[in-house]
C-alpha cells in the first residue's frame, strides 16, 4: 500500500507544480480533492481518519474571514478606500507610498487575494483618469499585498494555518512580524519608484485634473454595511489582542452577527465565500495525513539530515519554503513543511518566508494572478519578465530583511 500512497501524494503535488494535470480538466482544487478521494477509496486512509486530520480550527478561522470579507465587498468598503487613496493630491510617488500603506494595511486585516480583486479594476480607472501608467501601481498592489499580509494570522492561508496548529500568539507574532513587514514595503515603495522615475504617465497623454465624479465606483457604497463590518472587525483585533479566547470561536461568532442582516441576503454572501480554497485545503490536509501514516516523510527527513540538510533547523526550513513556495504555491508549501516547524522561531519564520517569496515570480502568489489578469482585461499586459524585474528584488530584499534579522 505503501508505494500506492506515495504515488498518489507525488502525482498531486505534480498538479500543484502544473496547475492541472494531462487531459484532464481539474484545477490544483480538483486535483486535491481526487488525491483526498483516492487516498480513502483505496483504504489508505480510513474515513473517520480522513475526517481527523482535517483542522478544523484553521477551516472555522478560515471560513469565518470569508464572510468577513464578504460583508466589506458587498458593502463597496475596498471600491470606497482605493478611490479615496486614488483622490489624494499627491506627486505620483507620493500616491505610489499612500497605495502601498493602505494595501499592506488591508492586506493584514483581511485576506490579500481579496483585496486586489477588489481594489485592482478601481485601481486602474483611477490610474488612468489621473493619465498615469498603471503597471507601477498594479505592481505595488500586488507586493504590498503579499508583504503586508504577512503581518498578522489572519493576513493569508498560510498564516492562519501556521498560527492555528502551532497555537501563536496574534500579538506575539505581529511582534515578531513587524518591522521586516514595515522594511519590506520601505523596499518596495522604493523600488518601484526608482524603477519608475521619469516614466509616470502615459506615453503622449498629458496629464489632466483628476475628474472626481468619474473616480466613484459604479457600485454604491453602502455606509451602514461598511461601518457594520468595520466594528467587527476592530472588535475581532481587540479581541485577539487582549483575550485567551480562541480565534475560531471569535471568529466564528463575528460571520453569525453579520450573516443575521435585513439587507444583505445569506446566499449573497456565501456566494462571496472561495470554497474552492476550503476543499483545496481539505483535500492537502487528507493526502498529507496519509503519506504521514506509512512512514515515508520521516525516512526522507532522516535521509536529508545525513546530507546535511536537517528541516529542523531555521536556516534548512527557510531555503525549503522559499523553493517549495514558488514550485507548488506557499499553501501547499507549508501545508507540507509545518510538522517540521518544532522550535519557537520556526512558525513565524515559516509564515514570514512563504508569504515574501510569493512575490518572486506571476504564479507564487494567486495575490499576483489576480492582479495580473485584471489588468489584461483592461488591455494592461503585465508578463512575467515585467513581474520579474520588480518581484524578484523585491523578493530578495525582503528576504534579505528577514534573514539579518534572524542572525
Amino acid at each position: 500500500m505503501t508505494p500506492l500512497v506515495v504515488a498518489i501524494f507525488l502525482l498531486v503535488y505534480l498538479g500543484m507544480i502544473l496547475g492541472g494535470l494531462p487531459f484532464l480538466k481539474v484545477d490544483r482544487t480538483g486535483i486535491a480533492l481526487l488525491g483526498a478521494i483516492a487516498m480513502i477509496s483505496l483504504d489508505a486512509i480510513s474515513l473517520e481518519d480522513a475526517v481527523k486530520s482535517v483542522h478544523l480550527p484553521t477551516m472555522i478561522l478560515l471560513f469565518s474571514l470569508m464572510v468577513l470579507s464578504a460583508q466589506m465587498r458587498m458593502g463597496g468598503f475596498y471600491d470606497w478606500i482605493t478611490t479615496k487613496v486614488a483622490n489624494l493630491p499627491l506627486s505620483p510617488p507620493g500616491l505610489l507610498a499612500a497605495l502601498t500603506l493602505a494595501v499592506a494595511t488591508l492586506s493584514a486585516i483581511f485576506s490579500n487575494d481579496i483585496v486586489c480583486f477588489a481594489c485592482a479594476p478601481v485601481l486602474i480607472k483611477a490610474c488612468q483618469e489621473r493619465r498615469l501608467d498603471p503597471t507601477p501601481f498594479l505592481l505595488a498592489l500586488a507586493c504590498a499585498s503579499n508583504i503586508g499580509s504577512a503581518a498578522t494570522l489572519i493576513g493569508n492561508p498560510q498564516n492562519m494555518l501556521i498560527g492555528q496548529t502551532l497555537q501563536l500568539s496574534f500579538s506575539g507574532y505581529l511582534g515578531e512580524a513587524i518591522v521586516p513587514v514595515t522594511l519590506g514595503l520601505c523596499a518596495t515603495w522604493a523600488l518601484i519608484a526608482w524603477q519608475t522615475r521619469g516614466k509616470w504617465f502615459q506615453a503622449d497623454v498629458p496629464n489632466i485634473v483628476i475628474n472626481q465624479e468619474s473616480l466613484r465606483s459604479s457600485d454604491a457604497s453602502d455606509r451602514w454595511q461598511t461601518a457594520k463590518g468595520l466594528a467587527v472587525v476592530c472588535a475581532l483585533l481587540v479581541s485577539f489582542l487582549f483575550t485567551a479566547v480562541p480565534r475560531e470561536q471569535l471568529t466564528l461568532t463575528a460571520a453569525g452577527i453579520l450573516l443575521m442582516s435585513r439587507r444583505l441576503h445569506s446566499r449573497m454572501m456565501l456566494g462571496l465565500v472561495d470554497w474552492q480554497l476550503l476543499v483545496l485545503f481539505v483535500g492537502l490536509f487528507i493526502v498529507n495525513h496519509a503519506l504521514q501514516s506509512t512512514g515515508v516523510a520521516e525516512l526522507v527527513v532522516t535521509k536529508l539530515s545525513s546530507v546535511g540538510i536537517d528541516l529542523l533547523q531555521n536556516h534548512a526550513l527557510f531555503g525549503a519554503a522559499l523553493v517549495l513556495s514558488n514550485v507548488i504555491s506557499n499553501v501547499p508549501a507549508v501545508m507540507l513543511l509545518l510538522p517540521f516547524a518544532e522550535q519557537t522561531s520556526n512558525g513565524p519564520m515559516l509564515a514570514l518566508v512563504s508569504t515574501f517569496a510569493g512575490n518572486l515570480f506571476v504564479v507564487g502568489s494567486i495575490a499576483n494572478i489576480i492582479v495580473v489578469d485584471a489588468a489584461a482585461r483592461q488591455g494592461i499586459q503585465i508578463g512575467w519578465r515585467r513581474h520579474a524585474r520588480t518581484g524578484i528584488p523585491v523578493t530578495l530584499i525582503s528576504l534579505g530583511i528577514l534573514g539579518a534579522q534572524m542572525a
